[in-house]
């Protein structure tokens, strides 16, 4: 076995608590994870893990090795790096993420294509509705909507995307079309949530006349996946808050409702998120440039009311 390899295994298996987490990320079984583990102990001639029945924790050596191991790691995806800028033949692993709706629908069916154009280049994508770290997950590029809040990312902006607030005809039937913002509150509309743990989505952000307000809505259930919203919304449920290119086929075919279009919720801006000792990898600027002109382009034909295959 590569001893690169063993100390990959390795410093995945800190990061991530599991040989099964651990395998999975680094594409072996658990079973060669734990053979790596333990070879590369016998190497070092200690032992670098407190083992329990459901976790693996780093002993002292483990804790001190990692420091060192993540920067030989680091160092040899930058010399990759600068050898595949060179010779213009990118290569090497490349870990994205994306909520489920931005992945399903811009990222996900784009995968293919940029291995098509960048053969060597081995995509692993998550899609995830939940708030994933960056860092400390190993990602190189996440595709979000919303700000910069970690200032050891980079951001590169991609789209401001318009939102819109909808529901299906046989709920506002049924309930009554709330005339201003206040109504949600006032006459207890059932407003579908996107929350998670660590989710700040407890209040939508409205464009009113005087300015930016939140309102803090609320609805007798919510989810962690935010397609699951429109199905609930579709279904004739409640009232969803979304980036109107994931519901505009569904407006336009007259299954949701546009409503308080006098106070729209405030646009969210699509970017590209990365770490800052990312910056210099070619692999991930070919993502991100692939990726971003791909979302405006598909993006521009929802808007435009053109069908987008997968």
């Amino acid at each position: 076995m590569s001893y690169l390899d063993n100390v990959r295994v390795f410093v995945r298996v800190v990061e991530l608590g599991t040989l099964s987490a651990a395998g999975r990320d680094q594409r072996v079984t658990p079973a060669v994870a734990s053979n790596r583990i333990k070879e590369l102990e016998r190497h070092l001639g200690v032992r670098l893990f407190n083992r329990t029945t459901r976790k693996l924790s780093p002993t002292e050596h483990g804790r001190v090795f990692y420091e060192g191991a993540v920067k030989i790691i680091e160092a040899v995806n930058e010399a990759e790096g600068a050898i595949a800028d060179l010779s213009r033949n990118p290569k090497g692993s490349l870990r994205i993420t994306a909520p489920l709706g931005i992945g399903r629908r811009l990222i996900a069916s784009g995968v293919p294509e940029f291995h098509d154009r960048y053969p060597e280049i081995e995509v692993r994508l998550r899609l995830s509705d939940h708030n994933i770290d960056i860092l400390s997950e190993g990602v190189d590029v996440a595709f979000k909507l919303g700000v910069l809040e970690d200032s050891n990312l980079r951001m590169r902006g991609i789209l401001n995307c318009e939102r819109v607030i909808c529901a299906a005809p046989a709920y506002l039937e049924r309930r009554g079309v709330p005339a201003t913002p206040d109504a949600l509150i006032e006459e207890k509309h059932d407003c579908l949530l996107l929350r998670y743990p660590g989710s700040k989505e407890y209040y939508w952000t409205l464009q009113m006349p005087g300015g930016l307000r939140k309102l803090e809505i609320a609805g007798p259930y919510d989810s962690d996946d935010g397609d699951v919203l429109t199905g609930w919304a579709l279904a004739g449920h409640g009232i969803i808050n979304k980036p109107l290119f994931e519901v505009k086929q569904h407006i336009d075919g007259g299954a949701l409702v546009a409503i308080l279009q006098d106070t729209p919720p405030a646009p969210v801006q699509l970017a590209a998120i990365y770490p800052h000792k990312r910056f210099q990898d070619p692999k991930v600027r070919l993502i991100i440039d692939f990726m971003a002109e791909r979302c405006q382009r598909l993006i521009g034909r929802i808007l435009a009311g053109e069908a987008v295959g997968d």
